[in-house]
């Protein structure tokens, strides 16, 4: 097996971020032959975070393309996340990744986990955007 990267989306570098979105960066894992060779944390541009906002202040010319995000992880084959949105999980595999959601929250144990065979993915942690004029969040993840 040769080298391959594993993104995980955080905001400290020990946390798995809930939302691939809001992450204000990356952990790069280099994997060879299933062990840690290097590790790297891959910060975005300025805060990396994405603001949610009302309907009626969203702006036409605005994206939820995350174009800078994916761009960080453009070289990885593996993104291990909290959650998503359908769009990001979308590009993520036309991109080559393969993506797992996972409600562990320590990246090293989710990397332990993954290097055992033993990280399974939860497609109920992909969720649909949606805006409406309410206070109410618009993303649910249930732990099992």
């Amino acid at each position: 097996m040769s080298a391959f990267k594993i993104a995980l989306p955080t905001d400290d570098g020990q946390m798995i971020g809930a939302h691939f979105g809001r992450a204000q960066a990356f952990k790069v894992f280099t994997l060879d032959d299933g062990r840690e060779i290097q590790a790297e944390l891959r910060k975005m541009a300025g805060n990396g975070r994405h603001e949610h906002h009302a309907h009626d202040e969203h702006d036409p010319a605005h994206t939820h393309s995350h174009d800078d995000k994916f761009a960080l992880i453009a070289d990885c084959q593996v993104l291990i996340g909290g959650g998503m949105g359908q769009p990001a999980y979308d590009r993520l595999q036309a991109m080559g990744l393969t993506v797992i959601l996972t409600g562990e929250k320590q990246i090293a144990q989710a990397l332990a986990l993954y290097q055992a065979g033993t990280l399974s993915s939860d497609l109920r942690r992909i969720h649909a955007h949606h805006h409406h004029h309410e206070d109410k969040p618009d993303v649910t993840f249930f732990d099992v």
